[in-house]
Order: C-alpha cells, then structure tokens, then sequence
C-alpha cells in the first residue's frame, strides 16, 4: 500500500503519493480549500501512512478526518523534532528537508538553502548534527516589499537576464534584489567552504544558475523527507 506526503507552505499545498523513497506525480494546489483537496487525493486510494507538514493549524475535526482515511498517520510536530534531534522551533518543511538531507549526503556536512516566500539556510554538520539556521527574505516577497514601501517603485516578477548595473528602473531593481540574494549565498558558501550547498524550493534552479560553486539542486527535498518519515513509520507494527 502506498503512503501519502502532504507538505502545506506559505503559499502552496503539495502532494506525492509514494512507494518507499519514490515519489509518484506531484500535485500542486493553491488557493482556500485545501481540506477538499487533500481528500481529494484520498478518495480512490486510502494510504498506509499519511504524513502532513503544515504550516497552517488544522482543528481537531480536520485531524480526525485524516486520520480516518489512512492506516496511520504521522503530524510534523514537536514531538517528532525532537525524535529526529532536530530543534521544534523550526517550521515543519524546514524539519523534513534535513531528514532528507542527512539521507542523501550522509556523512558530509550540508548547508541548505530553501527559496519560497522566505530564504531559509540550515546548517548540518558531518554527522547530521543540526548547527543553526537563519531566515530572510525571499526572492518575490523582496520585489513585493520594495513596490509596498516605495512610493514610485513598480512590481515586478524575476526574470531571465539581468544586467551587473541597472541603467533604468526596472533593471536597477532586478539587479538589485537578484545580485543581492546571490551575493548573500556566496557569503554562506565561503564561510562554509568544507559544506555541500544543497538548494530547493520554488527558486533553487533561478539561482543554481547563477552559481559558480558546485550546487546540488533537490526541487522535492521537503516531500522526499516526508517521504523518509513515512517509510519509517510503515515498518512500525
């Protein structure tokens, strides 16, 4: 029987249904009804395990119905970070991707990068020890935040090319924000030379693009360790 990971962000809702470490088609889905669309997913298949990293709060009804449609089933909380020796204050994706990055560079320390509404970068040691993290700005709340706070400045969306110096509005901004997040991520990977950079998130290929350091890119990391915890839980009686 197959597992079902669900990992719920700033923006998105996005699912896998998966067997041991592969993953099946993603789903993607945005938008208020979210409860719907999980059970959705559910009502042709019921899965062995369910796991849900959520950064929105589920009621007690939401949780019992989830629960109902699955064999068992696994919330990112508190509880499990602390399983894992991995801090509770972290969100829930945050926790799943350095499962997942322990899984798939054991024995080498990594620094992770995740680009979504927020920049978060987490540090692993060799033996998976977590060392920290810190949170910034990501990439679009960045050009949103500029057009908010600014009278006369205009939003706009990341694109392809861009020039080293803006010679107009629009480029200045572009520049601006994009040179400013790469040269955040060179200062990281200088002072963490020894780490593998491992970049996910809606923007990891935007800016492995514009790296120079060797860069492992895994756009599924959050789901993969979901997926990992699932697998786990499935070889419980």
């Amino acid at each position: 029987m197959a597992n079902l990971v669900i990992d719920i962000g700033n923006t998105a809702l996005k699912a896998a249904w998966t067997e041991g470490m592969t993953l099946g088609k993603t789903s993607r889905y945005q938008g208020e009804r979210m409860m719907d669309f999980i059970l959705s997913l559910l009502s042709d298949q019921k899965p062995e395990v369910m796991v849900l990293s959520s950064v929105r709060k589920f009621s007690d009804s939401e949780i019992s119905i989830l629960k109902d449609n699955c064999v068992k089933f696994v919330h990112i909380d508190d509880e499990l970070a602390e399983r894992y020796r991995i801090p509770s204050y972290l969100s829930p994706d945050r926790i799943a991707s350095l499962v997942a990055a322990r899984y798939l560079f054991k024995g080498k320390g990594c620094t992770v990068f995740d680009f979504g509404a927020v920049l978060t970068i987490d540090f692993l040691d060799k033996d998976g020890n977590y060392e920290g993290g810190n949170i910034s700005l990501g990439c679009r709340t960045r050009f949103k935040a500029l057009n908010r706070y600014s009278r006369n400045l205009p939003l706009l969306e990341c694109t392809g090319e861009f020039p080293d110096k803006g010679i107009d509005i629009k480029s200045s901004i572009y520049s601006g924000i994009i040179s400013g997040i790469v040269f955040e991520i060179n200062g990281y990977l200088t002072q963490n030379h020894e780490n593998i950079a491992v970049f996910t998130g809606g923007d990891a290929i935007y800016f492995a693009k514009r790296m120079k350091n060797s860069i492992f890119v895994v756009c599924n990391l959050v789901l993969m360790g979901l997926a990992l915890i699932a697998l786990e839980y499935d070889k419980k009686d």
